[in-house]
């Protein structure tokens, strides 16, 4: 879910110590300061799809640890995929990503292809125990294995 920046500024990773935009700058080779729009298109050009797994939740602050279990709301993933087949794999930025959709998504996805999972490292702030460039390595690796 994305953060207060990023929900006041109606716009993914908008946190200025977010490294998600540096990190997708560097591995697709555009100018991560681009604006907003022409930074989404480049991932459109990359063949990369941005999706939340919750659609909504109540959560003081920013910290996923803070967000109320009972206030999940998933997105459409498994429709998403019957629309688009060509999905082949679901990178998660950050651990709370991925077990939100082993919990509360995977059970809907029969019929819906076998996409691979991935866990990489948070890009988040808040994630501090990996530097950029232990980052930027592991998202390099896993947008180059496509």
């Amino acid at each position: 879910m994305p953060g207060q920046a990023s929900l006041t500024a109606e716009a993914y990773y908008a946190h200025p110590q977010n490294r998600f935009w540096p990190i997708m700058g560097a591995v697709l080779g555009f100018d991560a300061t681009l604006p907003y729009a022409l930074r989404c298109a480049a991932l459109t050009r990359a063949g990369i799809a941005l999706w939340d797994v919750l659609s909504e939740c109540v959560r003081p602050g920013s910290l996923d640890a803070a967000i109320e279990a009972g206030s999940m709301r998933t997105n459409d993933i498994a429709g998403l995929l019957r629309a688009h087949p060509g999905i082949t794999r679901i990178l998660f930025n950050g651990t709370a990503a991925e077990s939100i959709f082993r919990r509360h998504v995977a059970s809907t996805l029969q019929g819906c292809g076998s996409p691979g999972l991935q866990r990489l490292p948070s890009t988040s702030p808040a994630h501090a125990s990996l530097g950029y460039a232990e980052k930027l390595a592991r998202w390099r690796e896993a947008l180059e294995r496509a």
